[in-house]
């Protein structure tokens, strides 16, 4: 139980840097935005995502090893996904999961060629922030529903 217990912890901590980050990307910064000049914002936008680039990797790492090491206890689980609401629920839980790290390499690829222009950087994080509120949602009511 410790080890799942340390696992989960870790998995917290960086589910919370991790949603932290998009809520406030989404939900602050982008209502911010029309307050400050473009060229300051310009700079606040290469100041963070450097920030980020340099942590991200880090809690990415952390967030889904845990997550890997956490879902090793319900693999039998997971075997038959549909034989249980849990299951169920933490199968769509991972997806969302999965869903998210997609993300994550489809940004890191277009910036690499450089094509990740601040329309598809706007739309790739509200699909993430819509992905991490299901990912929440999912992660309380495996708990707390059943069918």
């Amino acid at each position: 139980m410790r080890h799942y217990a340390l696992l989960h912890v870790l998995h917290l901590l960086a589910a919370f840097v991790f949603v932290g980050t998009v809520f406030f990307e989404v939900l602050i910064l982008e209502g911010v935005r029309r307050h400050i000049p473009r060229t300051v914002m310009h700079q606040i936008e290469v100041a963070i995502g450097a920030r980020a680039r340099r942590l991200m990797p880090w809690v990415l790492l952390a967030l889904y090893g845990s997550g890997l090491g956490m879902a090793w206890r319900y693999r039998a689980l997971l075997a038959e996904p549909l034989s249980s609401s849990f299951g169920t629920l933490l199968t769509l839980k991972i997806a969302l999961a999965l869903g998210v790290f997609g993300h994550f390499l489809f940004a890191m690829r277009l910036r690499k060629r450089g094509h990740l222009v601040a329309s598809t950087f706007k739309r790739l994080h509200l699909s993430v922030f819509a992905h991490m509120v299901g990912i929440v949602l999912l992660a309380k009511l495996m708990f707390h529903l059943s069918w």
